[in-house]
C-alpha cells in the first residue's frame, strides 16, 4: 500500500514529507483511511531521540482515528466503513499471562509499538499514524462509537486511556475524592472521566488561567500550586491522586494529601527520580503506583464509556504543514489541549 505522511529522517530534524510502503494486507489485517492523528508529547521525545537510540526514518503517531477501507480474508471484527481506532501498540506476544488477560501493554516480552520499532517479524519497520493510511491486525484495533467526532477521538487512544485505566483500576466513583495534577493533554481527560464516574474532582495547577476550563470540564475545585502552603489544608483529603506532570516536583506534598490507604498514581514521566520521604508513606499506609495506557479490552471499554457520556478530547485541528510549529507549542505547553492532524492534508 502506497502511503504518504511526515517523517523525521534523522534525530532532532524537523519532520518532512515522506512517501513509503505499508505491508500487504494479510488475512487478519484491516486497511484504514486515517482521518485524524493526534500529537502526543512522546512523539516529540522519540523523534528527537530523547529516550535513547531510535529508528529512522521515523513516522510518528499513535493516536489514530479513521475508517476501514479493506479487510483481510479472515477478518471478523470489522467491516468496510467502520470507524476504527489504533493506539500505542500494534501487536504483542499474545501468549504471556498479561496478553491472555487483555493487558497487552504489559506484555512480558514487550508490546510492539505503533512506530519506532520493528513489527513482530523482525524486519518490517513500523511506521506510525502521521500518514494518510494504515494497516493493522484486527485484534489490535478498536471500534469507535458513531456519535463521537473522529477529531476528538484520536487523542483518546493514548491520552484518554492513560487516564481512564487508573481511574477504573482504583475504582473512582461516587463518594471518592480524586485529585488531578496538571491540566494538559493528559490531565484534562482525567477531569472529564473522574467527573463522569461521579467522583469529587480537584485540579492542581500552577496556571491560574486554566481554572475556568477545569471547572467547565467537571472539576469541583481548583488549587494553585505555586505556593506550597496552599496544599496544607488538604492534608489527608484524597482517596486517589493522578500525577500527570513531568516536571520536577516535591512528591511528598501530594503524598501527605492522601487519606488512609490512599494512592498516588504516577502517569507523567519525570526527568529524574523522585525523592520520597518514606515517612509520608508510613503515615496512612499510602501507596505510590504507576499506570501505563491500557489493553485492548479496556481501550474498547473506554471508548464505549465515551460514547455513552459524549466525552472527547479538547483539540486544535491542524494541517500537516503546521506540525513542526505544533511540536514547539506542545513543548511550551501552548495548546488546549491536544493537537490533532487532519490526515487529508498529508
Amino acid at each position: 500500500m502506497k502511503s504518504r505522511g511526515l517523517a523525521a529522517l534523522r534525530a532532532s530534524e524537523k519532520l518532512t514529507r515522506f512517501e513509503f510502503d505499508r505491508r500487504d494486507l494479510q488475512a487478519h489485517d484491516v486497511a484504514i483511511d486515517i482521518a485524524f492523528a493526534g500529537i502526543c508529547h512522546s512523539d516529540i521525545h522519540q523523534a528527537r531521540e530523547e529516550w535513547g537510540p531510535a529508528l529512522f526514518p521515523m513516522v510518528p503517531g499513535h493516536e489514530i482515528a479513521g475508517t476501514v477501507t479493506a479487510i483481510g480474508s479472515a477478518v471478523t471484527k470489522f467491516s468496510i466503513g467502520d470507524s476504527i481506532g489504533v493506539g500505542v501498540f500494534i501487536d504483542s506476544c499474545r501468549t504471556c499471562a498479561s496478553c491472555l488477560a487483555g493487558l497487552q501493554q504489559y506484555c512480558e516480552t514487550g508490546m510492539t509499538g505503533t512506530y519506532n520499532t520493528l513489527e513482530r517479524d523482525g524486519t518490517t519497520v513500523a511506521f506510525g499514524g502521521y500518514s494518510n493510511n494504515f494497516v493493522i491486525n484486527e485484534d489490535y484495533a478498536v471500534h469507535i462509537p458513531s456519535n463521537l467526532p473522529l477529531s476528538g477521538v484520536a487523542p483518546l487512544l493514548c491520552a484518554g486511556i492513560t487516564l481512564y485505566s487508573p481511574l477504573k483500576t482504583w475504582r473512582a466513583g461516587p463518594g471518592m475524592r480524586v485529585g488531578v495534577m496538571g491540566l494538559g493533554g493528559l490531565g484534562h481527560m482525567g477531569v472529564k472521566f473522574a467527573h463522569a464516574m461521579g467522583a469529587e474532582v480537584t485540579v492542581f495547577s500552577h496556571s491560574p488561567e486554566k481554572e475556568a476550563d477545569a471547572l467547565a470540564m467537571g472539576a469541583n475545585h481548583f488549587v494553585m500550586t505555586k505556593d506550597p502552603l496552599s496544599l496544607k489544608p488538604l492534608r489527608k483529603a484524597f482517596d486517589l491522586i493522578l500525577n500527570t506532570v513531568s516536571a520536577d516536583i516535591d512528591i511528598n506534598l501530594y503524598l501527605e494529601m492522601l487519606k488512609l490507604d490512599g494512592t498516588l498514581v504516577v502517569i507523567g514521566l519525570p526527568g529524574k527520580p523522585y525523592a520520597v520521604n518514606v515517612g509520608a508513606l508510613l503515615d496512612g499506609r499510602r501507596r505510590i503506583a504507576g499506570s501505563m495506557i491500557g489493553g485492548i479490552p479496556e481501550i474498547q471499554e473506554m471508548l464505549d464509556f465515551c460514547g455513552a457520556h459524549s466525552i472527547v478530547s479538547d483539540v486544535e485541528v491542524i494541517n500537516a504543514d503546521y506540525v513542526n510549529t505544533a511540536y514547539e507549542r506542545t513543548v511550551a505547553s501552548d495548546v488546549k489541549y491536544r493537537f490533532v492532524i487532519d490526515a487529508t492534508t498529508f
